[in-house]
């Protein structure tokens, strides 16, 4: 069973911080280093002093994070909201030349437990990203983004919660975005309503859209907790819930972009060798104009298994020619698994073409933005790039059904939830 609840927030206060637009910033892993020195520029209380804090070594950077986040507190730069409410967030972006709008709720969940949970992740996750939000969670004791969750909403409680509560309202923040996405949110206070979300989603399955580490540490603190000599656990204690945003499937307000990837290689790469070997597995087409590469590979993504590459100025589409291939080379995952078009470039191109060790490959790295890796190519011989066709929503419920889980940077969902619109502060007991 799923158990959400309401909580009292941490928001930053509008009488000391007057323009939201300085001091919010994306979620930290998407946040570039040259991103990273903007936003540390753009605000002395800009949210990233926190969330992703920089001028000390080791675990200084965590006991300094720690120290500005009381330090806000006290001097009221953040102040917590006196009742427990559930927080209405819209987000209204643009994508690809369509208006859409994206609709959910942040409130706390439950962590799952030996016990069975109605909460999937899809992906796996990497140790040092863990251990680095785990010490930040110690020293800070605090919720300070919420993870994403995407749930099918049976019962449409979102829509029924903002057509009959939000709509001709004001909401109580309202910012815009460095990607011009609006941000608006709303606090739902009222006992009734507060109680007949929270036994709406009772019955709903939780899937872990984005935030699998933060989610995984959350856990890993609510087990330190536990295990605490002299506790005496209820399991309804503050650190057995983390702050959630919760949104449906609704395909018109949902995105999920590619995650396409860069590879730089020790030594030059033969691409007339690499074809010839990818002609054993796919067949390839080579497509001179870079729109229609696109084009083509969007389209194809709705009906076959299709991979890009970019390499000495040239596309080629790499189609596969059989999934029984899948059978045979990822034989030990399930077939939820093989399906996938990053496991097909990891077994069948990485592995098996280029023999990649698939526990440490070669400097790569992970982007939506396909132009910036076609510049970086043409830029220097050693890269490579593979482009993909977005994961399908229906994939990563059925892969996180399956009790399995994706390769690390599968899916980019869009927009980001902003970090600095509320905080979860956990009761501090040492």
């Amino acid at each position: 069973m799923t158990k959400i609840k309401a909580f009292k927030a941490v928001v930053y206060n509008p009488a000391k911080v007057d323009d939201l637009e300085k001091v919010v910033c994306p979620p930290y892993d998407v946040i570039s280093p040259s991103a990273q020195e903007v936003y540390h520029d753009r605000s002395p209380y800009n949210f990233i002093h926190i969330d992703l804090s920089k001028g000390s070594a080791g675990d200084e950077k965590y006991h300094k994070a720690a120290e500005i986040f009381r330090s806000w507190l006290k001097d009221k730069v953040l102040v917590q909201d006196e009742c427990p409410s559930i927080y209405f967030y819209s987000q209204q972006y643009i994508i690809r030349g369509e208006k859409k709008t994206r609709l959910g709720f942040i409130s706390l969940l439950r962590l799952g437990d030996d016990k069975g949970s109605a909460v999937f992740g899809h992906e796996n996750t990497h140790v040092e990203a863990k251990q680095d939000r785990f010490k930040l969670l110690k020293q800070v004791k605090a919720n300070l983004s919420p993870i994403f969750v995407i749930f099918l909403d049976k019962k449409r409680v979102i829509q029924r919660v903002f057509q009959k509560y939000i709509w001709d309202k004001d909401p109580f923040i309202e910012v815009v975005d460095d990607k011009k996405t609006l941000h608006r949110l709303w606090r739902l206070n009222d006992p009734a309503v507060l109680k007949m979300v929270e036994e709406s989603m009772e019955n709903e399955n939780m899937f872990i859209a984005d935030g699998h580490h933060r989610y995984e540490v959350s856990c890993a603190y609510r087990d330190m907790m536990r295990d605490k000599p002299g506790t005496q656990f209820s399991g309804e204690e503050d650190f057995n819930y983390c702050m959630s945003y919760f949104t449906n499937t609704d395909p018109r307000g949902l995105s999920i972009s590619p995650i396409h990837r860069l590879f730089k290689l020790e030594k030059d790469l033969d691409l007339q060798e690499f074809l010839l070997r990818a002609k054993e597995y796919f067949d390839v087409d080579q497509v001179r104009d870079k729109t229609r590469f696109f084009f083509l590979m969007e389209k194809a993504g709705c009906t076959e298994h299709l991979l890009g590459v970019y390499k000495e100025g040239k596309f080629f589409l790499l189609r596969l020619k059989n999934v029984k291939i899948l059978d045979k080379l990822i034989a030990d995952k399930p077939k939820e698994y093989r399906m996938l078009d990053v496991a097909i470039l990891n077994y069948l191109v990485l592995k098996n073409i280029l023999n990649f060790n698939l526990d440490k490959l070669p400097e790569v790295r992970y982007e939506p933005d396909a132009e910036e890796f076609i510049n970086e190519v043409d830029a220097d011989h050693r890269k490579i790039a593979f482009f993909l066709n977005p994961v399908k929503i229906e994939q990563i419920i059925s892969v996180a059904l399956a009790a399995s889980k994706m390769p690390p940077k599968s899916t980019y969902f869009y927009p980001k939830v902003l970090s600095g619109l509320t905080v979860n502060k956990l009761e501090d007991k040492g």
